[in-house]
Parts: C-alpha cells; sequence; structure tokens
C-alpha cells in the first residue's frame, strides 16, 4: 500500500489517544503527557471508559463520542480490544494508527497472529494505516507530535530515524539530545503488521524536511518493495542502515555450496549495496556517518593525505586506514618541493605531512593549501594535538580561511577535551565535518568512499553485452521437465553440464556410461587423460565418498578406478541408488583458478548469484560474495573485485592474469539463467576454472522445484523482455517497441540533442543547456516494478525516436504519464500510438488512474489527450506559464 494515507501519521489535524490514563507510571500516562508536551496545534482528544478528563482535559468515553474524526490515533489498550477499535475509528474516518499494544503473534504466538490478522481485516475497509503492534511510537518535532512513550521529545532537525526496536529508539534519543542532534521524524515500527521500512522510505524520500535517513533493522519484508523504495530514496539523500544480526547463525543448511555459503547477512550486505545505502555496523557509526555525509562533501577514493602537528598520532591514523583497507596517497615531486619551501627543515617529507609540534596556523594553511592542488589525493585529513607553544584555535581558524567558500573532502581531528572545544565549533559552524579520535576520522573517510562507490554503482551507465551471450531456454525447460517426469529434484551431472550449455557457460566434453566397462570404452572416445565420477541421485558431494578419480591415462586405469568407486561407495553409503558414470576429458590449465559460481534462494530477498573461489575446501575458504540479480557488466564486475580471491585472478609473479572478461560474461550468463528457470532453486558449479584463455566448467550441480510459484520473487524486477513487440502507427509507420534499458543513454541524450529547444522546455518545463550523466541515467535507469519507459526505435537502428513513460505511485494505483517523439517526427502517428501502448500496460497493471501535467501552450499533447478520453482541467490558476492536469480513469 505504500505512502497512502502515511500523511496523516506526520501532519494529522486531530489526534486521538485511545487508552489514555492519569495512573502515573502507565503507558496511557505517559503517551498523554508526550502528546500534550509536545506542543502539537491541533485538537488531541482522549479516550477512557472510566476517566472524567486526562490531565484537566475533557475525556470521552467511547469513540462514537469523539466530537471530531481524527485523523490519527494511537492505542494503548490490551491486544485483544484492538481489532474493533480500528473498525470503530475507521468509520468514523481515521486514517492511520500507532498501535503502542503488545500481544499481536510476538514469539510465533497463534492467539496473537489471529488478533493481528483481524486488526488489518477491520483496517482494510478504510485503507486506514497501522504502525505496529509492539512499537514505542512516532514523533515528529517540526509539528509537536510525539505519539511515543520515550522519556524525552527531540529537538526538531533534519534526521529521520527509523526503528524495529523501541529500546534503540529511546537509547538514539537520548544520546542525541547529550549532543544537540535534531530530527525531522523519529518511527519505531515494532512487528511492522502494515507500515514497513519501504513505505517509510518512499514517503521520506519525498519529505523536505528530511535530508538524510537512518535506518535499524532487525528485518526487511516485502524485498521488492523495500529495494523498490531504498533506490528510489537513495538518489535523492544518504540513506544510512545498521543491520542487527550479522552472525552466519541465521543461514539455512542447503544441499548446495553456494546455499550453506551465502548467509543471511551477506545477502543483506548485498542488497543494501545495491540499493545505493550506506551500511555501518554500530549506533554510534549510524550517527557519524550521517552527520559526516550532511556536511556534503564526496569523495572519489580512498587515497588520504595526513597532515599533522604530531608524527605519534599520524602513524595511529596510517595503521587505522591499512586496518579499513585504505591508501595512502603518493605525494609528487611537485608538492614535495613546494612543502619544502613551506616547512621547516625536519618536516617528515613524506605523507603524513608531519609539520611538527610548535606549527602555528600559517603553518597549517601553506601546508594544507600545497596539498589542496595535489591531483592524486582524494581526501586530506587535517590533525591538530595541544601544545603549550602553539594555538590550537589559530590553527583550526587557519584551515577554516584556507578552505573558504570551497566543499573540497577534508576532514579534521583537533584531539583532546577542553582545548579543542571552540576549534571543533568553528569547524562545526561551517560544515567542516570534525571527530574526536584519529580512528573515528578515518571510519568517516570509508563511509564517504563506500557512499561514493555505492551511489556510482547506482548510477553508472553498463555496456552493452547481450549480443555476446546465445540462450536456448527451451532446451533447458526440457530438461528440467524431463528430470521432474522422473521424480527427481537433483540433476544428475550430465544433465546440469547441458542447462549451462543453453546458457554459454563452455563444459568439459563427456560421455555418460552404464557400467565401468562402457566408462573404459567413452573414455578411449574422449582421449586421454580422463576424469570417472560417480552418477548418483542420492549423493550430493561425489568427492566425499570417494566419486571422482582424476587423471586417469588408460582404459585400464578407468576400469579399475570405476570398481574401486563403486565397492568404495558400497561400503560408505550403500543405500545410494547408482546411475552409472560420467567420464570427462582431463583438463590440463596449470595456471587456472578455481573459482566457485552458483544461484542460491534467500529466505527474503529470493534468487541470489554466489562468487568467490572454488574447489573441495570452499566452505573452509569462505570467500564468497553475494549479488542480487538480476546483473549487468559492471555490477558482476564488481561481485569480482569483492572477493579476496580477485587480487590473484590480476596474476602475480610469474601466473598471468585470468580473462576477467569471461568471467564476468559467465555471472552474466547465470543472471539470465536465474532469470529465466524459474523451477531453478540451487545451482553449483565448482569449480569454474579460469585462467588467460577463459573459463571453464569442471563440475555442476543443479537443484529444481516442481512448481514455478512456490520461488520467491527476484527482489528486482529483471528487464521485461515479453514486452518486446512491434508496432505499426495509423500511418503504415513501423517501430521497434521495448522498455528503456540503462544502456539507451547515449541514444536518449542524442535524441534530446537532436529535438528542438522548443520541443525539450515543453517536455521538461525548462530550457536543459547540458544533458549530463545524472539527468541522462534518471531517466534511463528505471525501476521496472513501478516505473515504465518504452522506447521506439525504426527497424535495424539504434537511434531512439520515441519515449513514452508511466511513474506509478508506490500503491500502484495512480501513474504520472510522460510522452515525446523526436522533432523531426512529430505528424508521423507516432506519439498517438505510444500512448496507446502506455496506457494498455497500465490497465494490464491494475493502475487505476493516469495523469499528466501539460503547459497549455502544448496543444498538440492537449488535443491527442482529448481524443484518447483525457479530462483536461487547469492546474493553478496563477502559475505562470499555465498549465493543466489531464486525467484517465481507467477503471471505467
Amino acid at each position: 500500500m505504500s505512502i497512502r494515507n502515511l500523511d496523516a501519521l506526520f501532519s494529522p489535524s486531530t489526534i486521538a489517544l485511545i487508552g489514555a490514563s492519569n495512573r502515573p507510571g502507565s503507558v496511557g500516562a505517559v503517551l498523554a503527557r508526550n502528546l500534550y508536551g509536545a506542543g502539537f496545534a491541533g485538537p488531541i482528544l482522549t479516550v477512557n471508559p472510566r476517566e472524567r478528563a486526562i490531565r484537566s482535559t475533557l475525556n470521552y468515553q467511547t469513540i462514537s463520542e469523539l466530537p471530531l474524526a481524527p485523523d490519527l490515533a494511537i492505542i494503548a489498550t490490551p491486544a485483544a480490544t484492538v481489532p474493533e477499535l480500528i473498525h470503530e475509528l475507521g468509520t468514523r474516518g481515521c486514517r492511520a494508527a500507532v498501535v503502542i499494544s503488545a500481544g499481536f503473534g510476538e514469539g510465533e504466538n497463534e492467539d496473537g497472529d489471529a488478533l493481528k490478522k483481524a486488526m488489518l481485516e477491520a483496517a482494510r475497509p478504510f485503507l486506514m494505516r497501522i504502525v505496529g503492534p509492539n512499537c514505542l511510537g512516532i514523533l515528529s518535532p517540526h509539528v509537536g507530535i510525539n505519539a511515543s512513550f520515550a522519556h524525552l521529545t527531540p529537538a526538531k532537525g533534519d534526521i529521520a530515524f527509523v526503528t524495529q526496536s523501541g529500546a534503540v529508539a529511546t537509547s538514539i534519543l537520548d544520546w542525541a539530545s547529550a549532543r544537540g542532534i535534531g530530527f525531522s521524524h523519529v518511527a519505531s515500527l515494532g512487528s511492522m503488521s502494515d507500515v514497513d521500512f519501504g513505505d517509510m522510505l518512499d514517503y521520506l524520500a519525498l519529505d523536505p524536511k528530511t535530508h538524510s535517513i537512518l535506518l535499524y533493522a532487525e528485518a526487511v519484508t516485502e524485498a521488492r518493495k523495500f529495494l523498490s523504495a531504498a533506490r528510489m530514496a537513495s538518489r535523492n539523500k544518504p540513506v544510512v542502515v545498521v543491520k542487527a544480526g550479522r552472525s552466519t547463525a541465521g543461514a539455512k543448511a542447503a544441499l548446495s555450496h553456494t546455499g550453506a555459503l551465502a548467509g543471511a547477512d551477506a545477502v543483506y550486505d548485498a542488497a543494501f549495496r545495491r540499493a545505493g545505502m550506506l551500511r555501518v555496523h554500530t549506533l554510534d557509526e549510524l550517527f557519524q556517518a550521517a552527520g559526516t555525509l550532511a556536511t556534503g562533501i564526496r569523495v572519489k577514493g580512498d587515497r588520504l593525505a595526513i597532515l599533522t602537528n604530531g608524527g605519534g598520532v599520524g602513524v595511529l591514523a596510517v595503521d587505522e586506514l591499512a586496518d579499513m583497507h585504505g591508501q595512502l596517497a603518493e605525494l609528487s615531486e611537485a608538492t614535495l618541493k613546494r612543502l619544502d619551501a613551506l616547512l621547516p627543515k625536519d618536516w617528515s617529507h613524506a605523507n603524513p605531512v608531519d609539520i611538527l609540534g610548535d606549527a602555528p596556523g600559517q603553518r597549517y594553511a601553506g601546508a594544507l593549501d600545497a596539498l589542496l592542488d595535489e591531483p592524486d589525493i582524494d581526501a586530506i585529513f587535517v590533525m591538530n594535538c595541544p601544545v603549550a607553544v602553539a594555538d590550537s584555535l589559530d590553527a583550526a581558524q587557519a584551515v577554516v580561511e584556507t578552505l573558504g567558500s570551497r566543499r573540497p573532502p577534508v576532514l579534521t581531528c583537533w584531539l583532546g577535551e577542553k582545548s579543542p572545544t571552540e576549534a571543533r565549533r568553528l569547524f562545526a559552524s561551517r560544515r567542516i565535518p570534525t571527530y574526536e579520535t584519529p580512528e573515528q576520522a578515518i571510519r568517516a573517510l570509508r563511509h564517504l568512499s563506500s557512499y561514493w562507490r555505492n551511489q556510482q554503482s547506482l548510477m553508472e551507465t553498463p555496456p552493452v553485452v547481450s549480443d555476446a551471450i546465445t540462450i536456448d531456454q527451451a532446451k533447458a525447460e526440457s530438461i528440467i521437465d524431463g528430470v521432474l517426469e522422473d521424480g527427481r529434484s537433483v540433476l544428475t551431472e550430465p544433465e546440469a553440464t547441458a542447462i549451462l550449455a543453453a546458457y554459454d557457460i563452455p563444459t568439459a566434453p563427456a560421455i555418460t556410461a552404464r557400467t565401468p566397462e562402457e566408462a573404459s570404452q567413452a573414455a578411449q572416445q574422449l582421449g586421454f587423460p580422463v576424469v570417472v565420477k560417480i552418477l548418483s541421485r542420492d549423493i550430493s558431494h561425489k568427492s566425499d565418498v570417494g566419486g571422482v578419480q582424476l587423471n586417469l591415462a588408460s582404459p585400464g586405469a578407468v576400469l579399475q578406478a570405476a570398481e574401486d568407486m563403486l565397492a568404495s561407495i558400497q561400503r560408505i553409503a550403500p543405500q545410494a541408488h547408482i546411475d552409472g558414470f560420467n567420464v570427462q576429458s582431463m583438463i590440463h590449465r596449470p595456471d587456472a583458478h578455481e573459482l566457485i559460481v552458483g544461484i542460491a534462494e534467500d529466505s527474503v530477498f529470493g534468487p541470489l548469484i554466489l562468487f568467490g573461489q572454488g574447489g573441495t575446501a570452499v566452505e573452509v575458504i569462505g570467500d564468497r560474495v553475494v549479488g542480487l540479480p538480476p546483473l549487468n557488466q559492471l555490477l558482476a564486475r564488481e561481485m569480482i573485485q569483492e572477493s579476496r580471491i580477485s587480487r590473484l585472478l590480476r596474476g602475480y609473479r610469474d601466473r598471468p592474469a585470468a580473462d576477467l572478461e569471461a568471467i564476468t560474461l559467465t555471472l552474466i550468463k547465470l543472471s539470465h539463467l536465474v532469470c529465466g528457470l524459474e523451477r531453478v532453486v540451487e545451482l553449483d558449479i565448482n569449480p569454474l576454472l579460469a585462467d588467460p584463455s577463459g573459463v571453464i566448467a569442471l563440475d555442476a550441480r543443479i537443484v529444481v522445484r516442481a512448481e514455478r510459484a512456490h520461488r520467491r520473487p527476484l527482489a528486482i524486477r529483471p528487464y521485461p523482455y515479453q514486452l518486446e513487440q512491434e508496432i505499426e502507427t495509423q500511418r503504415g509507420g513501423r517501430y521497434a517497441l521495448r522498455p528503456i534499458r540503462p544502456e539507451d543513454e547515449n541514444a536518449l541524450v542524442d535524441m534530446l540533442r537532436r529535438s528542438s529547444k522548443e520541443d525539450v522546455r515543453l517536455r521538461f518545463f525548462n530550457t536543459i543547456q547540458n544533458f549530463n550523466h545524472a539527468f541522462a541515467a534518471r531517466l534511463t535507469q528505471i525501476d521496472y516494478d513501478r516505473e515504465m519507459a518504452f522506447v521506439a526505435m525504426p527497424p535495424g537502428e539504434a537511434s531512439i525516436v520515441g519515449v513514452v513513460r508511466l511513474l506509478a505511485t508506490p500503491d500502484k494505483e495512480d501513474a504520472e504519464l510522460a510522452i515525446m517523439v523526436r522533432s523531426d517526427m512529430k505528424g508521423s502517428g507516432l506519439g498517438y500510438c505510444l500512448m496507446e501502448k502506455i496506457l494498455d500496460y497500465a490497465r494490464s497493471t491494475g493502475i487505476r488512474h493516469v495523469f499528466a501535467d501539460v503547459l497549455r501552450e502544448n496543444h498538440r499533447m492537449v488535443k491527442m489527450a482529448e481524443e484518447l478520453g483525457f479530462a483536461i482541467e487547469p492546474k493553478d490558476n496563477s502559475s505562470d506559464p499555465p498549465m493543466v492536469t489531464m486525467t484517465l480513469d481507467l477503471a471505467e
């Protein structure tokens, strides 16, 4: 449902407190105290069947007696009473409720679960939104709302804090109060029966009072909605999250290596990165990161220069930087000469730049100015230790004056407790990030660089690689059909290899044999040496039972190995059914690295892809990176770079670099596989050999299930190939029509540049001179779950001649429409055809209303809309230039 009626939570006209009390120390009494004391300007009405007044204000016995319909209700009554109260409130017109009460299924209580369902059923007819149950409440300082039982009301600020834990909320409020940190909103979501993180992110992304969003999460529900909202919010403002439960104990056992390796926390980590969010690991880091990002400084890497008046603390900073995998910047000869001319002869002559303990402000200013001009520095860390022979405040003022109005990535740390107070105030007043210790500052640099990388990944345009992939999905589906008809869920290795081949993943030549004698004959056909592997639907990991023999060089060796294999399995796993043997050519690649790539399914985020170092000790090595499909080339490369083995893959000593493009392409092919084959539950390729000549899969394991509907949906909706089609206008023009892709950025910019300035102004309501990457990325990198854009292209051409776009509200009931046809194509009938296609799409997805704001002077657009049945109304008679709103009811 998302943001529908969430405005009633944060800007209600009237609030009702159900369960208010005068009993000292009770939740109802604390709620009443906080509500009345926070400064809310509207009416606050209380309901308690046994009280005449609450805090000297007239109390009402029942909801029906309330003289006004409340927008927002706070409920603190026993759980059993809540469903009926929700019904009564909905009947009165209440649009949102915060349920403080517990007892709704926490700890898997069946009676509580039934109450929760009854509560939601009672709210549904009225579209009433529920926060909670079992929550602290909500606070909105800007409008004077403290609808919580917190011990204090926070100051006004621009940080929104959303948490599942009430205890964490009160702790953070106390911590922030002591540091003078204010909030735009604080929301404790409790059990998240209705309003969840996705809803809150959608609302806060557009809230003008919120400049950054902090999340404390224990679990995520509705992964696709969460990621869709998070990606949208992250494009607008910093989103920082701390996730509880980082241990691997929550990972479920699985048949495959991939399932065992893909711990729950690794999946959350991948999801947060994919959404452009910054993940931190402690509550202290949460606010430090928010404060750092709020300063507005940005970094493009982690090459750090350190400027200090104390050599020892400089070394501590270097150690911390190394622990955080950062880099100490190399100073150029030009910079070193400049510093030599400015500094005493005993300065460090290297980075860290130790300008000695007696450094006055002037020395700080000169050294900082030199470092600011060094192109190979991504950030500068300025430190000061209090000394008797120099003034710390003078040094701080020098830093501030040197920076002036510039916003370079400079972080500061004035050490001590009493001496640096005024310096820290000065930095804070100029929005220059400052920290109490070197460790905090280095951590802040990591936050900045991680956030920048995530944002770049979110906005970067991938190259086109689809033409390099040949897929035979029908063949793969037929193999799965045969396995399921045979009553199996685990494919044999030859079957798994055939599916990989259908997705163009290189595999070793192999022949299936039923007996040791046939295995010997098969080996002669393939040529020696060979590998012999047992075929059994009952054996998951062949090496564990002696089911793999390598480097067999003669028919006799193959025969003996197969017979020994049967004897070993009879001893270790006598119940296993033996189907025969798989005889493969022995691949000899002495410089190859053993990798593992695979597919698993997460209980929250659905299908995922894994990459790391492979081999028989894969679980022990534990080198794995998790990614969420669909992958493009950039995302696949990022997965490889995040792994520990990536450093070896780049080559070292006399070992050449592996073909990273081939590894990248294999991950993309796996992404196509997981998006196309919905019945695949788990997949392992281990090992995948990689060397300079490419990759080859030596062993594969696939697990399938019968019903497609049982698989969790992809957390990110993939590119919808099924919507590609050919269209014909009423005037006979033919065009290829397909959803827009990130790779279309250049073609889209070319279309805009080839259009008249007037047409661009009519489409974007402004004259745009520079179609930069950020502008184009927002138009081409869309979330297919809530947004759709079709591009029209002449047959056989890569140029775009028209785009029609639909952006749905988070509840997907209403959607905003936009269209543009290249100027030289106007009058061809293409625009009308595009409008018809996008309206057909809107109807097919259940959108009920379509609207568009259009300049009144855009006569062609207004006329076309009227022909399609849109209602045209003035948007605002006072607007300049005047606009009209076009609306179409698709439900009629």
